[in-house]
């Protein structure tokens, strides 16, 4: 989790992308690939967290079509010894970030992606409900590449001008809020360096 004393709070105004993004829910650069596995938030419900989480299909492999088979429910299990162990497991997540920085989307921003299974942030349980999933390719120990960085701190950026509930205290790990039970985005995950690059987004931002 972040220590939001090293991070200057900016708060640019919402524009057209901001706005739009909180209509559709959809980030205007991601490449759409749609996956069954969502469901509406509660009524009224405040999107007020982002939950930082990384995968690797097969564990520790890069740049494959696995991750968004698996996200889709068309996963080969027969394609690998790990696939069969999770077999009938239905999640996804809001979108995903690729070593090269593209970013793939899977489920509205404005709908419940099944991501953080059970949770808890300051007291609030059932984070799915009111957070967004962002997945980074990659593992606990393997180091995240720059554009990963860059992107990330791009997409938080626009995230938070159209939710401003989301702070920088309001962007966790997947570790922070199900301890014990997951530990991604692992301590290969350099928080420093991501919060310098939202901050370099967000200055950008204030200025178009």
């Amino acid at each position: 989790m972040p220590d939001s004393d090293v991070f200057c709070e900016c708060s640019p105004a919402p524009g057209p992308d901001r706005r739009s993004l909180r209509e559709t829910g959809r980030i205007p650069f991601a490449r759409w690939c749609p996956s069954p596995n969502f469901g509406p938030r509660p009524e009224g419900v405040d999107i007020s967290l982002l939950v930082v989480h990384n995968i690797s299909l097969p564990p520790g492999q890069f740049g494959g079509p696995e991750i968004e088979d698996f996200f889709c429910n068309r996963l080969d299990h027969s394609a690998h010894p790990y696939f069969r162990t999770i077999a009938g497991v239905q999640v996804s997540a809001h979108l995903l970030i690729r070593r090269d920085g593209a970013v793939v989307q899977f489920v509205s921003l404005l709908d419940r992606a099944w991501h953080a299974g059970r949770s808890c942030f300051e007291g609030r349980e059932e984070c799915n409900d009111f957070s967004i999933g962002i997945e980074l390719e990659g593992t606990d120990e393997i180091p995240y590449t720059p554009e990963q960085y860059r992107k990330l701190a791009e997409v938080a950026g626009l995230v938070m001008g159209a939710w401003p509930e989301i702070t920088t205290g309001r962007i966790t790990g997947h570790c922070d809020i199900a301890p014990g039970r997951k530990s991604d985005p692992g301590p290969a995950f350099d928080w420093q360096c991501f919060l310098a690059a939202l901050n370099a987004a967000r200055k950008s931002g204030s200025n178009v």
